[in-house]
């Protein structure tokens, strides 16, 4: 198996496929990942990394993976047709720092939006070229902000402080959004319980063997149907902690304005260069502790450029786990429930012992590549939550 710092290895071919036209599509083979849309709704995927994942023909595959969100599908689009805009405003934050090529091409998905956002904010969080920056918002038309503590919640908080939307949506710098994303967001608030929608992420491109390697073992998507996070969801976290992260990511997640003012913000302690991230699933976490609903919408899509090599990819995942285990205990120090507690200091230390003693007793798998960063990652956010203060006022739980 390649080392860490290789980045070449086989690409992936995207491919994106109606239903109706299967019959006049190419047929599928290794190294290709298929999306399966009826009309401009996604109702299934599959990824053919190798030849025993490529059955007899395009049909096949198609039957194994889309009749349970092709029918939720159809149901949708006529639900959909007759449901005009309901006047709530709509505000977009895009948090980003050093990328403003990136930027320019997310801003660019903003206008041809089939509900167009009442109000656009860009967090710049301490950019080095903050100018070229504000030049790229400005140009878009989009409302620029400056932040100078690094960190993603830090200017996620900024963005919804300077945002004026009954509706606040997420994005990222480096995604590029389907031209119903924003619309469908929004649309998904139609009950009072959901406090906070996610959506489908898929892939941008696969071009190099980082970028399958996320895509086949850390992947944004959460699948083609709908799902409501509710008290049912969450019942298992006395015990041992929910899954959170489940709900969705935060390149593609909206709330509505008043959950702030109820729960509070993000929390700083789970930055990027801090604790790692995951402020986002410790946030939908928060939002079922007071009693509210997350919904995951795959009909709103987003495509989100992963990282091109695998020492970006080996720093990601260092900091996807750190955070990690600083959430988990965040969690714990909040609700008090001390299924995450269990979680973080039993569950995720024998499941990776487990993987450890396969490793060396079976060999290597492709998904323990990046085994040691996990570790270590994981590691470090315990020793960073045990070594940070606790906001004033807070608590441990329990």
């Amino acid at each position: 198996m390649p080392d860490a710092g290789d980045a070449e290895g086989p690409a992936c071919r995207i491919r994106h496929l109606d239903l109706g036209s299967l019959a006049d599509a190419d047929p599928a083979a290794p190294g290709q990942f298929l999306v399966f849309w009826l009309g401009d709704w996604p109702v299934g995927a599959a990824f053919l990394r190798g030849p025993d994942d490529v059955p007899a023909g395009m049909t096949e595959i198609a039957g194994r993976c889309v009749a349970p969100a092709r029918r939720a599908a159809a149901g949708l689009a006529i639900e959909a047709a007759g449901r005009p805009h309901d006047g709530r405003a709509l505000s977009v934050v895009i948090c980003t720092r050093d990328r403003p090529e990136d930027l320019a091409r997310c801003l660019a998905c903003l206008p041809r939006q089939s509900r167009a956002p009442d109000q656009v904010v860009v967090v710049d969080n301490a950019s080095r070229d903050g100018a070229r920056v504000r030049e790229v918002v400005t140009a878009a038309g989009a409302d620029y902000v400056r932040e100078d503590r690094p960190g993603l919640d830090i200017a996620r908080n900024r963005g919804v402080a300077a945002s004026r939307g009954d509706i606040i949506a997420f994005t990222d710098d480096d995604v590029r959004l389907h031209p119903r994303w924003l619309e469908r967001l929004a649309a998904a608030f139609d009950e009072e319980h959901i406090l906070a929608v996610t959506g489908l992420v898929l892939p941008a491109e696969l071009e190099t063997a980082a970028q399958c390697h996320f895509e086949a073992h850390w992947s944004f998507a959460r699948g083609f149907d709908r799902i409501d996070f509710g008290p049912d969801f969450f019942a298992s976290d006395v015990a041992e902690g929910c899954p959170a992260w489940e709900i969705g990511a935060g390149a593609s997640m909206a709330f509505r304005r008043q959950v702030f003012d109820r729960i509070g913000l993000f929390d700083e302690r789970l930055d990027v260069g801090a604790a790692g991230c995951s402020g986002d699933s410790e946030f939908w976490h928060r939002v079922l502790t007071h009693g509210g609903t997350c919904r995951y919408e795959p009909a709103a899509v987003a495509f989100h450029h992963h990282r091109r090599d695998f020492p970006g990819l080996a720093r990601q995942i260092r900091a996807y786990m750190r955070g990690h285990a600083a959430a988990l205990m965040v969690q714990y120090e909040r609700s008090g429930n001390a299924g995450n507690r269990r979680r973080a200091l039993l569950t995720m230390p024998a499941w990776y012992a487990g993987r450890l003693l396969r490793r060396f007793t079976q060999g290597a798998s492709e998904r323990d590549r990046l085994l040691w960063q996990e570790i270590g990652g994981f590691a470090s956010g315990l020793l960073f939550y045990w070594r940070t203060p606790r906001p004033e006022g807070g608590s441990r739980g329990g």
